[in-house]
């Protein structure tokens, strides 16, 4: 009895704590963020302690570090990022132009079958809508950026994360080891065995595949822009990025780079040097990133990635494509745990639990 009130006083916990996260979803992104950077920052600190420096300078040196790299990025990459949209929407109309020409003379089996008037106003039409979409899509793009970094929110990003961040790092190991002098001592060694589960495959997923699409992400802008790509740059990061998406992140990348390489060439050896380029990254991943920095200890299906992916945006928006990938790797292992358990329990062999 005593048993299910406990299991049931649990259950209402963490109703409670998951209605809470949804309520405000809105702003804890600065939050979910900083926990994000000392779960990953958490390993560096202990290396620096171990040489000798105290907790709090080495994660005063460690969060400098990192915030003076990121902002060195930024002012970095986005100037460059702008240009290069600008310019692809400032070129659109010209690239639509240039394919409609590049593919009308292979239509003249279907074109020679058409009153010479349809012909006419098919041009006509092309030229139009091609134009409107390069309106729409350059709007679009402009209302999405804005309205990502309102929901972002820049200011909260540069105060609050560092500071979130900067906290919990220095007081990781002081937090860890509280709340496990709050576990009941009968069950601490089974809830520390999957707590070690769970730790094993977060950072062998999350560590591995954030070193992953860094590693694509440069690959891919590099190779891009020396292939000629105006648009390189961006899509290589945009490609690198996409890549913790098994599958869709690098067939996306893909398809966008070799759409805007028909637009903006007119040659296939250029149209090709595209295609290898992303061959060459899909190699790269396939066959030396994946297995050296993620591997298959994790145990995280892709199908069971996307639709985690997709449910936590579903539910939280872009917080939730943060949080997606860490509560699907926690729930696998609870899951993988209980099978466990059920499987030598006397439910599975139609005895008694002995």
């Amino acid at each position: 009895m005593i048993r299910r009130d406990v299991f049931r006083l649990w259950v209402i916990a963490f109703a409670a704590f998951f209605l809470l996260l949804y309520l405000l979803r809105g702003m804890l992104l600065p939050f979910v963020s900083g926990l994000a950077f000392a779960y990953f920052l958490d390993p560096l600190a202990d290396r620096l302690e171990r040489t000798g420096l105290k907790r709090t300078p080495a994660v005063v040196v460690i969060t400098v570090s990192v915030m003076l790299a990121l902002i060195g990025l930024v002012v970095i990459l986005v100037p460059l990022i702008q240009v290069q949209v600008t310019s692809l929407i400032e070129n659109g109309p010209a690239y639509a132009e240039q394919t409609w020409r590049d593919i009308k003379p292979h239509a003249h089996w279907v074109l020679d079958h058409l009153p010479p008037e349809q012909v006419k106003a098919l041009e006509d039409s092309f030229g139009n809508y091609s134009g409107t979409l390069v309106e729409w899509t350059g709007k679009l793009a402009r209302g999405l950026v804005s309205r990502g970094f309102a929901v972002i929110n820049v200011l909260s990003f540069l105060i609050v994360t560092p500071v979130v961040t900067f906290y919990l790092l220095r007081d990781w190991d002081r937090m860890v080891a509280r709340v496990d002098g709050w576990l009941p001592r009968k069950t601490a060694p089974v809830i520390r065995s999957m707590a070690r589960d769970i730790d094993i495959t977060l950072a062998g997923f999350l560590r591995g595949q954030a070193t992953e699409c860094l590693i694509l992400a440069v690959y891919y802008a590099l190779g891009l822009s020396a292939a000629g790509l105006d648009a390189g740059l961006l899509v290589g990061i945009a490609t690198g990025v996409m890549s913790f998406i098994p599958y869709v992140g690098g067939i996306a990348g893909f398809v966008l780079g070799v759409f805007l390489a028909v637009l903006q060439f007119s040659d296939w050896p250029s149209i090709l040097g595209v295609v290898a380029v992303f061959m060459g990254g899909q190699v790269l991943e396939g066959y030396v990133l994946t297995p050296r920095l993620v591997g298959n200890r994790v145990g995280l299906h892709p199908v069971w990635v996307l639709f985690a992916l997709f449910a936590g945006s579903s539910l939280f928006g872009f917080l939730g494509i943060l949080v997606a990938l860490p509560v699907a790797a926690v729930i696998g292992v609870l899951a993988r745990h209980a099978l466990r358990r059920y499987l030598v329990s006397g439910a599975y062999r139609g005895g008694s639990d002995g």
